[in-house]
């Protein structure tokens, strides 16, 4: 019996419509045919098959052999391993909750610029900065907010330059595919390619290359991935900060999590919503992802622990040390021992093991963690 191929009928059937398809887009992004499309329209955030080629669960490529949409998704079969093997050389241990590491620190830029316009302690654009004027990638893959920033509305972009970078910078909490800005980069010539992205977008760059998938996998070079415990659908706005609130989005300035949700508005006022009042509004794909802690990006970062101006900064690849150490060594970056705040490390593994148990009733099998 020849040995199974799985291609899009099986990433279908068993990710995109089981709760487990994250939206990251990957799939999209490898497939050589163009016949996956992205549909971001009313909170779907999933990909769709063109139904001409093979109908909508089926794909008349995948049944001549070609296998790479199943190849890059981060969240096909056992993905989890895959990928740590091939970054570390090994599975992560039942007590490395939230991945395998090298290294953790406080971190922030420091150029008062970006230290400024940044989340937190303007960790990821300071790197990306770096990157891009060290001629380590020529481009990255973010998010940037649709037209004048008004709509609140993420959507995948492109940043080439400094200048790129700081219109990028900041968080939102809705989502944004941001692999789908590769045509784009690669459309300006890029070859080396950064990718900024929660763990479902930065585990992307790992599964492509733990299962091969092409050119697209060798284009990533820099994967930095935002510790997340979910996403919010763009509903969140009109139907909870401003009907109960009365805080208009075109109002919004400026957003973070903190356990609470904090909103910053034009009029120089600050806002508090406890996050109970907007589980609502979680995206569907994030109810069953397990993973926190970006457990697969070269650098993974947050801005949770007790200072807020310093960014939680785990380091995790090869690759991401040299970051890291070069940026503090010519003096662009600053650390602190993750000593000096004594309760990160606890509330990190806190929040990477209740995602773990969010991915484990899912029903995927997963690495076992600790449960102490």
């Amino acid at each position: 019996m020849p040995p199974e191929k799985p291609q899009w009928a099986e990433l279908f059937s068993e990710v995109v419509t089981t709760g487990a398809c994250t939206g990251c887009a990957a799939c999209v992004v490898t497939c050589p045919y163009d016949v996956l499309d992205y549909d971001d329209t009313g909170g779907t955030y999933r990909p769709f098959h063109i139904a001409e080629d093979g109908g909508f669960d089926n794909c008349t490529h995948g049944m001549k052999g070609c296998t790479l949409c199943t190849r890059a998704c981060p969240r096909f079969r056992t993905w989890e391993s895959d990928i740590d093997q091939h970054l570390f050389g090994r599975v992560h241990e039942p007590e490395e909750v939230y991945g395998i590491s090298s290294d953790v620190v406080l971190a922030r830029a420091v150029d008062p610029e970006l230290h400024e316009a940044g989340q937190d302690g303007g960790l990821v654009s300071a790197v990306l900065v770096w990157a891009l004027e060290h001629d380590v990638v020529d481009a990255a893959l973010v998010s940037y907010l649709e037209g004048d920033g008004r709509s609140w509305k993420a959507v995948p972009g492109v940043a080439r330059t400094r200048a790129e970078v700081l219109a990028a910078s900041g968080s939102r909490y809705t989502y944004s595919a941001n692999p789908l800005a590769y045509g784009e980069a690669l459309e300006g010539g890029a070859e080396r390619i950064a990718l900024v992205g929660m763990g479902c977008q930065a585990s992307a760059p790992g599964a492509m290359a733990a299962r091969r998938a092409g050119k697209v996998a060798r284009r990533f070079q820099l994967s930095i991935g935002l510790l997340c415990s979910k996403t919010f659908d763009d509903a969140i706005f009109p139907e909870l900060f401003e009907a109960q609130y009365g805080l208009a989005r075109e109002d919004i300035v400026k957003m973070n999590i903190k356990g609470v949700f904090q909103v910053w508005m034009r009029d120089g006022t600050y806002h508090e919503i406890p996050l109970k009042q907007a589980h609502a509004w979680t995206r569907e794909g994030c109810k069953q992802c397990p993973d926190f802690a970006a457990e697969h990006a070269d650098i993974s970062t947050g801005g949770i622990g007790a200072f807020s101006d310093w960014t939680l900064t785990i380091v995790r690849t090869e690759r991401g040390a040299d970051v890291i150490n070069a940026m503090v060594a010519d003096g662009t970056l600053e650390t602190r021992p993750v000593s000096d705040d004594p309760s990160v490390i606890a509330l990190l593994e806190k929040l990477s093991r209740v995602s773990r148990k969010r991915g484990e009733a899912g029903g995927k099998p997963l690495i076992p963690v600790t449960s102490s």
